[in-house]
């Protein structure tokens, strides 16, 4: 079906330099979805793309699928060039789509026996069965898709796009509209394959998925990269934390001269938020204004940067002139 190299790459998917320009229509201007986009994802990592809506996340997907044609630059999958061989780029990756697009009179085992068709899969080579079990639906290998839950809809979708074996997967919002018990079970389903070596990528508006299970995370806007880092790296980034304290008997108004010298301010009738940056004012500092402010303390919360604070800072449209 396709000729492998004959060791792995290093790297699962690098792109390089790749731009993808829609052309004028009527009545509309030519629209540049992505602009010099240059990313590397190495071989077994669990990759996050996040971007807003309109970034172009879509558009890079579609390109590395082969249903969208790049302006220039360079996609190599699985250590294969697009442009030099498509049918063998594209049988390195499988794509699980947002949209639930089941054919409702087919049951999962006929479906996956379908897809493997397309792809060119031997019936000798084919596992429907096995890949059915790895995703829990042995059992429902022969019930109409229709009478499958929301859940194993997902799940069967995910099936599909493993008939083919490809070492990449990529889902594209895979938990949008998914209940949290079901978002859990399909991760723990997406990590044991990454575990078992699969790449995985993965775009997602919920960045607390990408901060709990990506190693790396890249942040697309406006069609180009605004950061591409390990996502530890990435949380170091926001130099800043916070810490809210709830106190009894109120605010005291003016503040305490040794909490305003550290900026804080009142929220409401209770509580007392100082933001600091790590680098520059440690914990003890803190505390030690707070105890010289002889405060009735009755609770105290500090708040870590996460994703989110990131993917804001970082998307944040700026501010008119």
């Amino acid at each position: 079906m396709r000729s492998a190299p004959a060791s792995p790459p290093d790297n699962a998917i690098e792109i390089e330099s790749l731009t993808k320009v829609y052309k004028a229509r009527a009545g509309q201007s030519a629209k540049t979805a992505l602009e010099g986009v240059s990313l590397t994802i190495p071989r077994g990592s669990f990759f996050a793309l996040l971007g807003p809506n309109g970034a172009g996340k879509s558009t890079l997907i579609n390109i590395m699928a082969g249903l969208v044609l790049k302006t220039s630059g360079t996609v190599r999958i699985w250590g294969t060039d697009i442009d030099h061989n498509d049918r063998q780029a594209r049988a390195a990756i499988g794509i699980v789509p947002q949209e639930l697009n089941l054919d409702p009179f087919f049951t999962p085992r006929e479906l996956l026996e379908v897809q493997a068709g397309l792809y060119g899969v031997p019936r000798r080579e084919r596992r429907t069965l096995e890949i059915l079990d790895s995703v829990g639906l042995a059992d429902k290998a022969d019930a109409y898709a229709r009478t499958l839950s929301g859940g194993m809809r997902r799940r069967l979708l995910v099936a599909k796009a493993m008939v083919h074996f490809p070492p990449i997967l990529v889902l594209d919002e895979p938990t949008a509209g998914v209940d949290i018990e079901l978002r859990q079970q399909l991760w723990a389903m997406i990590q044991d394959l990454n575990a078992r070596g699969t790449t995985i990528l993965l775009t997602t508006h919920y960045l607390e998925e990408a901060e709990t299970l990506c190693d790396t995370t890249a942040i697309i806007n406006n069609g180009t990269v605004a950061a591409c880092d390990t996502t530890r790296n990435l949380l170091r980034r926001l130099d800043s934390k916070s810490v809210t304290v709830t106190v009894g008997g109120g605010v005291p108004d003016p503040l305490p001269p040794s909490l305003a010298a550290l900026g804080a301010c009142a929220r409401g009738d209770d509580q007392i938020v100082i933001r600091y940056k790590p680098s520059e004012t440690g914990i003890t500092t803190i505390l030690e204004a707070l105890r010289g402010a002889d405060l009735d303390i009755r609770d105290l919360v500090t708040k870590e940067t996460d994703l989110e604070d990131i993917f804001l800072q970082l998307t944040r449209k700026p501010a008119a002139a």
